[in-house]
């Protein structure tokens, strides 16, 4: 019954936030602090992430083809088509979803159990399009600029741990990358951000906006939050996979 209950609540709150995006105007200042915090804010980690990603992913490769008859420029193929099509996603996917789905739930949350929330709606605000929508449509809009970021790190990453460690030249790598591209890789890459943009915002917001019983309230919801976001966007990759490649 209770999933039931969930479900609804979550379907009406998204619903809300989805026809209140026409007063999108109104709260500009909101959704263009809600971008700052959850993109330019979130950069670093994802660099830190993306760049070590790739460094990984080019030595273990390198490791794996042993082979002589292998080209070196495969390694490069491998790493920059699996930053492009998974990892640099759901990586990037999985580190936001503590930092940024973590933020929003605590946010809300505290918001809620000290009765802002109902305090905003007896002023004559919209609590869900002054709160839970400029959350929604900044990760949805800044998620595919920290995809970016993920792939453009993770690619140096790869090349400079290729050169450092005598595994392959930059051109090599290079080369590898350039032969294996595809726009369809980067239109996938780019549709899972979105959606996992979406996942972590929307998730976090309904676990942030219903909490109750005070701070051990909003420390359930905000480990509910990342739990589930992460659990969703694991979902939400293979269905993805399963439709799209």
């Amino acid at each position: 019954m209770q999933l039931f209950i969930d479900v609804g609540r979550y379907c009406r709150l998204i619903y809300e936030a989805i026809r209140s995006s026409t007063e999108v105007g109104m709260y500009r200042k909101n959704i263009i602090s809600e971008m700052v915090k959850t993109g330019y804010d979130s950069l670093p980690i994802i660099i830190l992430a993306g760049f070590f990603t790739g460094a990984v992913m080019t030595i273990q490769t390198s490791y794996q083809l042993v082979a002589g008859f292998i080209p070196p420029s495969t390694i490069g193929a491998i790493v920059s088509q699996s930053l492009l099509i998974e990892l640099a996603a759901v990586i990037s996917a999985l580190v936001l979803a503590g930092r940024v789905g973590a933020r929003i739930a605590t946010e809300l949350g505290t918001m809620a159990v000290s009765e802002q929330i109902d305090a905003l709606e007896s002023m004559g605000f919209n609590s869900v399009t002054f709160l839970v929508m400029p959350r929604v449509l900044a990760g949805v809009l800044m998620f595919p600029v920290i995809w970016v970021a993920a792939v453009v790190a993770g690619m140096i990453g790869g090349l400079l741990a290729g050169v450092l460690t005598g595994t392959l030249p930059p051109a090599d790598f290079m080369l590898g990358a350039r032969q294996v591209f595809s726009p369809a890789d980067v239109s996938f890459g780019v549709i899972k951000s979105f959606v996992f943009g979406y996942i972590i915002t929307s998730i976090s917001c309904y676990k942030g906006y219903f909490a109750t019983g005070g701070a051990e309230g909003v420390g359930q919801a905000t480990t509910q939050a990342a739990v589930l976001s992460c659990i969703y966007i694991l979902v939400a990759d293979f269905v993805l996979a399963f439709l799209l490649l």
